[in-house]
C-alpha cells in the first residue's frame, strides 16, 4: 500500500507521548463483540489499532468483548479472526473479556467494600425515570445508601445464582446530578442465567461493557485505547473506574475518533443483522453488504481497504465520505493487478457476411498503456460474433459513435466492420446484425487512414463461454441510510442484476484469486465459492456526479426498478445553497454534500474568492478534502491555488492528492510544495523526447516487435517513461512523441 501522510491526530498524540517520556512503548487493542460479522467501520478500527502499533514498533492484541452471552457465538469469533488476518494484520495475543471475569469481579467487591458501588433493586423502567434529563439532575435510588456490608452480601448472592434475571443490578456510586449523564451511577453488573459460549455456566452475572472495557485495557497494559466518537462521554466512566481500581500513572487513556460514514452505506450492526435474518440479502457475505466478508466476496482486495482508511485519515469531526473516493481507490488498486479481457453481458449476434474460412486468432494486450507490464493472449475472431446490444442503434441520435446501419466501427484488436443489414423478430426487436469487414484493417487500423466512429468490445460466438455475471448498485437509494427511520423503504430492489454473459475463452480457467477488467464494463472478480460466477466489483467510471433520474421511493422493495437519491436538502437555508451551487454548474451529489456541511462549504466559498474554478473546487473539496476530516494547516488560499494547478494540468490528480496531504500537515503554498517535491507535470518537449529516445534505445527487441505489428507495446514504453518521471510526465505529450518515433 502506498504511503499517504494523511491527517491522523492519534498518531500525533502517540508521537508526543513517546517524545515526552510518558510512555516508552505502544500497546493497542482491537476489541470486537463476537455477536456479528465485521463491517467497513470495523475495518477502519482494525487498520488504526493495528496500524498505530505497527508504526511505533508496538503490539496490538485482539480482545473479544464477550460480556453479553445472549448474542455471542463461536462462529463470529472465527469470522472476526479471519477478517483481521485477511486485512493483513497479526495480533500479539488473543484475549477475551471473559479471561478477566474473576479479576473484574474482585474489583467490583473492592468498590462495594469502599462504598463506591451498590446493589439496586429498582426495575429498569424506574432506573430510567430516575436518571433525569440533560437539563434536570437524576434522583437517588432508594437503595443507594445501603451499607457496604449489605451490598456485598447481595452481590455475592447475585453471583451465587440466588436471584432471578432483572431483579437487581450492581451500580457504580458516582453522582446522580452530574452534567455528564454517563456518570449518573452507571450499571456495572446484571444477572443473566444463560450459558456463556466460553465459560459455560460458571457465571450468572456479567459485567456491562463500560465496566469491563477500561478495566480490561488496564489489566492488559494498553497505552492508547482507541474508539469512536459515540463513546466520548463514556470516557469519564472509563477514567473513574481505572482510577478507583488503583491504577497509577502512566495509565491507559481512551481516545475517540470519528466514525466512518460512507455515502449510500449503512453500518448499523443491528440493522445489518436484520437484513440477514429477514432474508433481504443472501447472508453476511452478500456482495452488497458492507461487511468485510461481503467486500471480500465482491472482489475488493485488502490493499484497497487499507489505502482507503489511510487516505480518509483519522479525525475528530464526522464527515460523509463520498462513494466516488471509495470507488476510485478500488479502481486504482485493480488497475495494475487486473489484466484486461473482453466479455459481453447483453449479447447481440453479429454475422460477418464476407468472412471466409476458419476462426482466426488475434493478439490482444493484457495491459493498457499506463501500466508498465507486458503480456498478451490470443482471442478468436470468426464469422459469428457478439457485441453489446447497447452498442447498436437502428435510429441513432446525433454524435452516436457506435454501430448503426451504414456506420463503420472498430472491433477492438480485430477489424473495421460496417452494418449492412438489421434483422428483427415479429415484435420489432433486433435479433441479429449482418455486417461486412475490411480484411485490410486487421488490428483495427485502416491503411488509408480513415477515421471510424468508435471502438467496440466483442467476443467470438463459437468460442465464447457462458458465465453468470452479477452486476451491483448500492443497496440503498439515499446518501445516509442509517439516518432513515424506515430504512427498509429505501432499499433498492434493483441493486443486483444477474445475467448470463458471453466471455472470451481465456477466462475459462479463472480462479477465485484472479481479478480482471472486462473492457468498457468494469472490474470483475470470480466468486470465492464458485469461480464460474463473476461479480462486478466496481464500474470503470464514477456514476456519482450524474443528475439523478428520480426521487427515492418510500415503498417496500417489491417492484424491480432502479431508484436514485434526491440530493436537495429539505431545510430552506441548505436548499438555497444547494440551488446556488447547482446553478454554478456543480453536480447535485456534490452540491448536496456542501450544502449540508457548513465547515467544508465555508472553506469552499473562501477558496472561490481566491480565483479557484468553482466546479473543480467543489469536486475536489468533497472528494478529497472532506474525507480527510482534520484540515490541519490547509488554508483557503492554498486550496484555491492547488485546484487551479490541477485544473490547468500543471499537476496530475495523483500529485494533487500528495500536495493536499502535505498542505494539511505542514501548511505553505501549493506551488512551493509542487516545486519542492518535484510534482509538477513535465511538459518539456525536449526533455521528454530525450527520455523517449533513451527508452527506445534500451529496448530494441520490443521496438522491432512493435514495428512488426505488436502495437500494444506502446503501453510498455509509456509505462517506462512514467516510471522514470514518477508519474509526472504529460501523458498526451509522451504518446505523441512515441508515435513520432515508432510510427515512421
Amino acid at each position: 500500500m502506498a504511503e499517504h501522510d494523511s491527517s491522523n491526530f492519534i498518531r500525533e498524540i502517540i508521537k508526543s507521548d513517546l517524545a515526552s517520556g510518558k510512555w516508552d512503548r505502544v500497546q493497542t487493542r482491537f476489541p470486537p463483540e463476537p455477536n456479528g460479522y465485521l463491517h467497513l467501520g470495523h475495518a477502519k478500527a482494525i487498520c488504526v489499532d493495528f496500524g498505530m502499533a505497527e508504526k511505533f514498533d508496538g503490539v496490538c492484541n485482539l480482545r473479544f468483548d464477550d460480556t453479553n452471552p445472549v448474542a455471542e457465538d463461536e462462529e463470529f469469533v472465527r469470522a472476526i479472526e479471519e477478517d483481521v488476518r485477511w486485512l493483513g494484520f497479526a495480533w500479539g495475543n488473543v484475549f477475551h473479556a471473559s479471561d478477566y471475569f474473576g479479576k473484574l469481579y474482585a474489583i467490583a467487591e473492592s468498590l462495594v467494600e469502599r462504598g463506591l458501588a451498590y446493589v439496586d433493586e429498582q426495575s429498569l423502567e424506574e432506573m430510567r425515570a430516575s436518571r433525569g434529563t440533560v437539563t434536570e439532575p437524576g434522583t437517588n435510588s432508594p437503595f443507594r445508601d445501603r451499607s457496604p456490608a449489605e451490598n456485598l452480601r447481595l452481590l455475592r448472592e447475585m453471583k451465587a445464582g440466588k436471584h432471578a434475571d432483572g431483579t437487581m443490578v450492581l451500580r457504580a456510586k458516582i453522582d446522580m446530578a452530574s452534567d455528564n449523564m454517563m456518570l449518573r451511577d452507571p450499571l456495572m453488573y446484571r444477572i443473566r442465567h444463560i450459558e456463556h459460549h466460553r465459560v459455560g455456566k460458571d457465571w450468572c452475572i456479567y459485567p456491562m461493557y463500560d465496566y469491563a472495557h477500561g478495566l480490561s485495557d488496564a489489566l492488559e497494559g494498553v497505552t492508547h485505547s482507541i474508539c469512536t466518537l459515540e463513546f466520548d462521554n463514556n470516557r469519564a466512566v472509563y477514567d473513574w473506574l481505572v482510577d478507583k481500581a488503583g491504577y497509577a500513572e502512566p495509565r491507559t487513556r481512551q481516545y475517540e475518533m470519528a466514525r466512518l460514514k460512507l455515502q449510500h452505506v449503512m453500518l448499523s450492526k443491528r440493522r445489518l443483522k436484520k437484513l440477514v435474518v429477514d432474508g433481504l440479502v443472501d447472508g453476511w457475505d452478500d456482495p452488497r453488504m458492507p461487511t468485510i466478508s461481503g467486500m471480500r466476496r465482491l472482489g475488493i482486495r485488502p490493499e484497497a481497504i487499507r489505502s482507503f482508511v489511510e487516505r480518509t485519515g483519522v479525525a475528530r469531526a464526522d464527515s460523509l465520505v463520498s462513494r466516488d473516493l471509495w470507488e476510485s481507490i478500488i479502481r486504482e488498486d485493480f488497475n495494475t493487478v487486473a489484466p484486461r479481457r473482453m466479455a459481453v453481458v447483453d449479447p447481440l449476434e453479429v454475422e460477418i457476411s464476407n468472412w471466409e474460412g476458419d476462426t482466426e486468432w488475434l493478439d490482444a494486450d493484457d495491459w493498457p498503456r499506463d501500466v508498465p507490464k507486458e503480456s498478451s493472449r490470443k482471442i478468436p475472431f470468426s464469422k459469428r460474433l457478439y457485441i453489446e446490444r447497447g452498442d447498436f442503434s437502428a435510429d441513432p441520435p446525433k454524435k452516436w459513435r457506435r454501430l448503426a446501419p451504414g456506420v463503420e466501427v472498430r472491433l477492438r484488436y480485430g477489424y473495421l466492420v460496417t452494418c449492412d443489414e438489421v434483422i428483427t423478430d415479429e415484435s420489432g426487436k433486433v435479433t441479429k446484425l449482418v455486417c461486412s469487414y475490411d480484411p485490410a484493417t486487421r488490428g483495427g487500423d485502416a491503411p488509408d487512414g480513415r477515421k471510424v466512429g468508435g471502438t467496440l468490445h466483442w467476443v467470438s460466438a463459437d468460442e465464447a463461454i457462458d458465465r453468470e455475471v452479477r452486476l451491483y448498485k448500492p443497496l440503498f437509494t439515499v446518501d445516509v441510510p442509517d439516518a432513515e427511520e424506515d430504512w427498509e423503504a429505501v432499499i433498492d430492489a434493483a441493486s443486483r442484476t444477474i445475467v448470463t454473459a458471453k466471455l472470451e475463452p481465456s477466462l475459462k480457467e479463472a480462479t477465485a484469486n484472479d481479478r480482471f477488467q472486462f473492457e468498457r464494463l468494469g472490474y470483475f472478480a470470480p466468486d470465492g465459492d464458485d469461480p464460474k460466477v463473476f461479480h462486478r466489483t466496481v464500474e470503470l467510471k464514477s456514476g456519482w456526479n450524474k443528475k439523478p433520474a428520480a426521487a427515492p421511493t418510500r415503498t417496500k422493495p417489491v417492484v424491480q426498478e432502479a431508484v436514485v437519491a434526491d440530493y436537495r436538502p429539505t431545510d430552506a437555508a441548505s436548499a438555497a445553497r444547494f440551488d446556488e451551487l447547482v446553478g454554478a454548474g456543480v453536480s447535485e451529489p456534490i452540491a448536496g454534500v456542501l450544502a449540508t456541511d457548513a465547515d467544508l462549504d465555508a472553506l469552499v466559498q473562501e477558496a472561490a474568492k481566491h480565483g479557484a474554478p468553482p466546479v473543480p473546487l467543489a469536486n475536489f473539496a468533497v472528494s478529497e478534502v472532506g474525507p480527510r476530516g482534520d484540515r490541519g494547516k490547509l488554508t483557503a488560499k492554498s486550496l484555491a491555488d492547488l485546484v487551479s494547478l490541477a485544473d490547468s494540468d500543471a499537476i496530475n490528480s495523483g500529485a494533487a492528492k500528495k500536495v493536499l496531504d502535505i498542505l494539511i500537515a505542514n501548511g505553505g503554498e501549493a506551488q512551493a510544495v509542487v516545486d519542492a517535491h518535484g510534482l509538477g507535470q513535465i511538459s518539456d518537449t525536449g526533455a521528454l523526447a530525450a527520455m523517449v529516445a533513451e527508452v527506445l534505445a534500451q529496448f530494441p527487441d520490443r521496438v522491432a516487435a512493435y514495428k512488426g505489428g505488436r502495437k500494444g507495446l506502446k503501453g510498455f514504453f509509456v509505462g517506462q517513461i512514467m516510471q522514470r518521471t514518477r508519474g509526472t510526465a504529460n501523458p498526451q505529450l509522451v504518446q505523441s512523441l512515441l508515435a513520432e518515433s515508432l510510427d515512421v
